[in-house]
């Protein structure tokens, strides 16, 4: 091979990869909010883990995070705005990533 066959190869072995963290981060994020979801719904225990795959699967959907913003909002009621969960998304997202990396 040649070196820029394997610069080739690095760049799209980092790219799958960096893809990879992505959706995991994200998965882990929805499912967080969900926890989070379950806690103010008076959710425990199985019933808060089997919630919070729901949020996890809810965004399969469509592209984008706004069908888990949906999900959530519409569960939540008045318990919660669309505003406060993206803010809360944000805030699982970044502990998302950091469990991630703890993790690797």
């Amino acid at each position: 091979m040649s070196t820029f066959d394997d610069r080739e190869s690095a760049f799209e072995n980092k790219f799958a990869h960096d893809e990879e963290m992505k959706f995991r981060a994200e998965a882990r994020r929805n499912k967080l909010l969900g926890l989070w979801a379950a806690e103010k719904l008076g959710l425990s225990g199985a019933d808060a883990d089997a919630y919070a795959k729901e949020v996890v699967k809810a965004d399969f959907e469509e592209a984008g995070h706004e069908d888990v913003v949906r999900k959530v909002a519409g569960d939540l009621g008045d318990k919660s705005s669309p505003d406060e969960i993206r803010a809360r998304m944000a805030e699982c997202l970044l502990e998302a990533k950091k469990q991630l990396t703890e993790e690797h």
